[in-house]
């Protein structure tokens, strides 16, 4: 027998039903945080709601009818449609905002990528002119100071050598910092004028310049005229190997030979020859090495440097051809040495 009131029924499928969707509710914000897998929440979720439907019915006497059914699945797959939507585009908004963050922090490290690379540049040329330059007014310097009972005439000339190759120091270092401080339009203009210009690319004064400061130096160059950007490159493995020569060895008989080969890959050798005489005292950073064979990566070209066996110094850098070079006029056999220098 039922003893069970129609007011109590309500009240018991009242309390059934607020308890089934604060189940339902629980569940949808704990699934927000929680790492349980979306089926067992889902599962979980229909349980819920098919125990307030079940509430529901009962309070009609048991009777469940075939559109009660219906409708109650319809709603519960309502809710989990609803839910599994929400999640998809929560997921999608979370996978936008990751590559926007990506992509901020890609944009990022390029800009870093691209300053470092700037730097590196910046510091390249820097030692690239300076270094050579301030070498060769320490050998003018170190030839002054040995020339204290030397005539007036000596001593003179020694100086105007030293102000002169600190002059061209100074232009040099006026031309790159023009370079680096233009616009990245003209700066590829201003860069193309220099390698194009006196003296980065012209050896003889090169040579000519190490020995007026007391660096016997011998140029072999067979290579006749290069493109200016294998001309440019020669140029300073020239310049850095007699900067690297003179160091160890200052008054040591040096070296330079230029050949290009048939295929056009230009190989060029500063060399010097052991020699008792005290190392010069400059500090270096091993940089300009670096710096060269970071240069000669760029072109797929190589170098090797170091003491040679008898105790000389070498260094050997190979420079493959760029592009179709120019009506060549060799120069075969060039010599430029120091007067009277030792052999």
């Amino acid at each position: 027998m039922d003893v069970t009131f129609p007011g109590e029924r309500a009240r018991w499928a009242d309390g059934a039903s607020v308890l089934a969707c604060l189940v339902l509710t629980a569940l949808a914000v704990k699934g927000h945080w929680s790492p349980l897998p979306r089926p067992a929440i889902a599962a979980a979720g229909t349980v819920g709601g098919w125990a307030g439907f079940a509430a529901w019915s009962w309070i009609d006497g048991g009777r469940l009818s075939v559109d009660d059914a219906v409708a109650e699945a319809a709603g519960v797959a309502f809710v989990m449609i609803l839910g599994a939507y929400t999640a998809t585009r929560r997921a999608l908004l979370a996978s936008w905002q990751d590559r926007a963050e990506q992509a901020e922090s890609g944009r990022r490290l390029n800009e870093e990528q691209a300053r470092s690379a700037e730097r590196t540049r910046i510091a390249r040329e820097m030692h690239d002119v300076v270094a050579h330059k301030v070498s060769l007014i320490a050998l003018h310097a170190g030839a002054l100071e040995l020339t204290g009972g030397a005539s007036s005439d000596r001593v003179t000339q020694e100086a105007a050598l030293i102000r002169v190759t600190a002059r061209e120091a100074l232009q040099e270092l006026r031309s790159v910092l023009g370079v680096l401080q233009s616009s990245p339009g003209q700066r590829a203009t201003d860069q193309a004028a220099v390698e194009r210009g006196e003296p980065f690319a012209d050896l003889t004064s090169l040579v000519q310049a190490s020995v007026r400061a007391g660096q016997p130096v011998e140029l072999h160059d067979d290579a006749g005229s290069l493109p200016p950007g294998t001309a440019r490159v020669v140029y300073r493995i020239a310049q850095e190997g007699l900067t690297n020569a003179r160091k160890p060895a200052p008054h040591a008989s040096t070296t330079v030979a230029v050949h290009l080969a048939e295929e056009g890959t230009v190989t060029v050798t500063v060399h010097n020859e052991p020699t008792a005489s005290a190392p010069m005292d400059l500090p270096g950073s091993g940089s300009g090495l670096v710096g060269l064979a970071e240069r000669l990566r760029l072109v797929d070209g190589s170098i090797h440097s170091g003491f040679t066996a008898d105790g000389g110094w070498q260094l050997r850098a190979v420079v493959p051809p760029p592009e179709p070079r120019t009506a060549a006029s060799p120069t075969a056999g060039a010599r430029i040495e120091q007067p009277g220098a030792a052999r």
